[in-house]
């Protein structure tokens, strides 16, 4: 039986807050001081601090619920650093054949229709976009309470990264569009019977001789891939003259780690925490394109720089934490 989203998560919290009771309960149990009111040192102060690691920037704050118990919530951000990319434009037929030598004669084709100059490579950027919600409980099972074991969850946005087009490839994107509608009118019917602008209608000989022409020419497309049955896969902008990419994950991140904590300082006001676990995001995430194909599951064969990001975030089923916190015990 396969459970959904929301009982995974439910289960999830249910669990650790019987943990966290269990401890309290063990740490009371084991440790006379903790009973005695106010020797017990429970949320008697408090601490802030940043963080900086592969979750990103965050901010924090933490409190004991017992002498061996910490609980620690914050929000953390990647910041929108981009790594750039770019796919090849290319024509292909119906038929899934794609003509990897003749883009001179398209571009001049297209160059005439809509007097851009059309790039033979679409430049792309992508971004991380990652911002999480995080409560984590740490454990402190040895005396010295330095090192702990970590668990709780991060909660955020589903989106934690993006790759949109860059603006200077905007005119050629737009050229796509126009040529392939332009492609799609001289294919259809509505060349002849129809006219192409106002009251003029084209000649019937000209639609012959440009179907002729075109046809072999096929569509303008980018070439990502091909899907698995060995069909390429060539995507087209959108209608807004766009090529848009985003990553996918669950909003409810489950986290287990371990860690450190060291005092900074003889005051013992500064503290070092060192935190190095992983976060479940829920498997493989789903990287969706504008026109809903999934290259993480779709498409394979993805060449360049393109590829090697995609075979990277399809390595992740889970995401690796490694972090480093300062913080500033207020009270």
């Amino acid at each position: 039986m396969r459970l959904s989203h929301q009982s995974v998560k439910r289960t999830f919290l249910a669990v650790l807050t019987a943990a966290a009771a269990g401890i309290i309960g063990w740490a009371q149990a084991t440790d006379p001081t903790l009973k005695t009111g106010t020797d017990r040192n429970i949320f008697k102060h408090l601490e802030g601090g940043v963080n900086l690691g592969t979750t990103g920037i965050g901010i924090n704050v933490a409190t004991n619920v017992t002498d061996y118990v910490r609980v620690r919530a914050g929000v953390d951000f990647t910041p929108h650093i981009s790594v750039p990319m770019s796919f090849s434009l290319q024509s292909y037929t119906d038929g899934g054949g794609v003509n990897a030598n003749n883009f001179d004669k398209l571009q001049n084709y297209m160059r005439r229709l809509t007097g851009i100059e059309v790039d033979d490579r679409v430049e792309l950027d992508g971004k991380p976009t990652m911002t999480n919600f995080k409560l984590l409980f740490d454990v402190y099972p040895l005396a010295d309470k330095r090192w702990r074991v970590t668990a709780g969850f991060y909660w955020g946005s589903r989106k934690v990264a993006k790759a949109r087009n860059t603006m200077e490839e905007m005119p050629s994107l737009l050229a796509v569009n126009i040529y392939n509608n332009f492609y799609d009118y001289i294919m259809s019917d509505d060349a002849i019977d129809k006219p192409i602008f106002g009251g003029t209608y084209l000649d019937p000989f000209m639609v012959d001789d440009l179907r002729a022409d075109l046809e072999e020419e096929g569509y303008m497309g980018i070439h990502v891939g091909d899907y698995k049955d060995g069909k390429p896969y060539m995507m087209q902008p959108d209608k807004d003259g766009m090529v848009k990419v985003n990553a996918f994950v669950n909003s409810f991140k489950p986290y287990v780690g371990l860690g450190y904590t060291g005092d900074l300082g003889k005051q013992k006001r500064w503290k070092l925490d060192v935190d190095c676990g992983m976060m479940m995001w829920g498997g493989t995430p789903s990287l969706i394109t504008h026109d809903g194909t999934n290259l993480s599951k779709d498409v394979v064969n993805i060449k360049g720089k393109p590829g090697d990001y995609v075979d990277l975030m399809k390595s992740f089923k889970v995401y690796p934490v490694v972090s480093v916190s300062i913080s500033y015990k207020f009270f």
